[in-house]
């Protein structure tokens, strides 16, 4: 073996310990290191980031459906091309106080609720939590009033109790 061939064998065990130490630590005294890394990682990926600390808060703290008293009764235009006024609630959340508008499905559904009224309201059903249709920025819908469920008000099978 010459000398050039013992330095080039020296080279590479250096580049191959150099990898092995640089890519991941191991032993017996190594998961807090893993954990930490890991940790730390994770924030490269998109959806997690998002997930973690997106540009909207989710008001509902990932419940399906949040109780709240209606503050008031207000209407929202739709978008382009629809001309029509969708009716709507203010709602303040009991859990949280936080401060959402909710939609209200169907005809006439408006005269059914009062302010100060308790509601349950939902997601509207818009791709990943957002809103559906033709009304910008109204992710919810009004489910109960009082307790008593929206449709069958409207419907006429309920009637709303007095509280």
């Amino acid at each position: 073996m010459g000398a050039s061939q013992a330095t080039e064998r020296k080279r590479t065990l250096k580049y191959l310990r150099g990898v092995a130490t640089a890519t991941m630590a191991n032993g017996k005294y190594a998961a807090r290191k893993l954990k930490k890394d890991r940790q730390q990682r994770r924030w490269s990926d998109s959806d997690y980031a998002r997930r973690k600390e997106g540009p909207g808060e989710d008001p509902f703290e990932g419940a399906p459906q949040a109780r709240g008293i209606v503050l008031e009764k207000i209407g929202r235009e739709a978008k382009q091309p629809n001309s029509a006024i969708r009716k709507c609630v203010r709602v303040q959340l009991i859990k949280n106080g936080k401060a959402v508008t909710a939609f209200l499905p169907g005809d006439g559904a408006i005269s059914f609720i009062d302010e100060h009224d308790e509601v349950t309201i939902a997601g509207i059903g818009g791709a990943q939590g957002r809103s559906k249709g033709d009304l910008p920025g109204v992710n919810y819908k009004v489910e109960k009033v009082n307790g008593v469920s929206l449709i069958e008000l409207v419907r006429g099978n309920a009637e709303k109790p007095v509280r």
